[in-house]
């Protein structure tokens, strides 16, 4: 059974940093497409970047410049640097699966929520 545990949000500042960790089990990892989500309040699920098992990356246009997505293998983690924060960005992040859009690994995690003071 696939376990995804988010941690590293927080409650930030306007232009503040944080960076986001997502460690999988039950998966072999190195062999998936990974990305991460975000939902806000009253608003759907949308995924913000994504990084293919060979490492190619893509993002959101809300996103890019601002967010880095980034994976370590040999820990069966996904990162999410995000930077200049705004208030836009406040939501709740997951990390899933890449790839195709629509598709999962069956379950979803808790997710870390971040929080931005305007």
């Amino acid at each position: 059974q696939v376990q995804l545990v988010e941690s590293g949000g927080g409650l930030v500042q306007f232009g503040g940093s944080l960076t986001l960790s997502c460690r999988i089990s039950g998966i072999i990892f190195r062999i998936y497409d990974m990305a991460w989500y975000r939902q806000a309040p009253g608003l759907q699920r949308e995924r913000v970047a994504s990084i293919t098992n060979t490492g190619t990356t893509n993002y959101a246009d809300s996103v890019k410049g601002r967010f880095t997505i980034s994976r370590d293998n040999a820990k069966n983690t996904v990162y999410l640097q995000i930077n200049n924060l705004t208030p836009d960005d406040t939501a709740v992040y997951y990390c899933n699966k890449g790839g195709r859009p629509g598709t999962d690994f069956g379950s979803w995690g808790l997710g870390t929520g971040v929080t931005v003071s305007s």
